[in-house]
């Protein structure tokens, strides 16, 4: 047997193995990572202390639609308590901007043109919702949009967070 083919296989496999893992989904209880590495098109709010909502959407996606009235209105139901981020994933910032103009918000809007952010937190489908407690860390995770119950889980997530 070829003890040197070995190695290098184990070896490969650990390397690959470890490549794997640091591609993984942001989960609960992971800390989202400084926003402001990325490269994000738009102006951030400072986040530190405050709940955060991180919603990852797209022009094409109907539910992210839908669910744009609902953070709107978290946002202003919760004021200067809860901050509302949503990240853009188009290619093509023309795509975003008509989106926009049919879908006028009060929150916080940025665009993951170079989709570096998206890389690293891989959300599972449009829109994924993240919400970050004053510490940054994720503790509710939302993938796909469901209407009233999604708004409710948000509701009574971000008030757990805000005691």
């Amino acid at each position: 047997m070829n003890t040197s083919l070995l190695k290098k296989s184990l070896l490969a496999a650990l390397l690959a193995g470890t490549w794997l893992t640091a591609a993984a989904a942001l989960k609960v209880g992971d800390t989202l990572p400084d926003l402001t590495g990325f490269s994000l098109e738009g102006k951030l709010p400072d986040t530190k202390g405050k709940v955060v909502v991180v919603d990852f959407w797209a022009s094409w996606c109907l539910p992210c639609a839908e669910s744009f009235p609902v953070l709107d209105e978290l946002q202003k139901k919760y004021g200067d308590r809860l901050i509302v981020i949503a990240v853009n994933v188009d290619e093509k910032a023309s795509n975003m901007d008509k989106f926009l103009k049919k879908h006028t918000v009060t929150f916080n809007i940025v665009r993951d043109a170079g989709q570096k952010l998206v890389a690293t937190v891989s959300p599972e489908t449009m829109p994924t919702s993240f919400i970050l407690d004053g510490e940054g860390k994720v503790r509710f995770l939302h993938n796909g949009f469901h209407g009233e119950s999604t708004r409710k889980e948000y509701i009574s997530e971000i008030e757990s967070l805000l005691k």
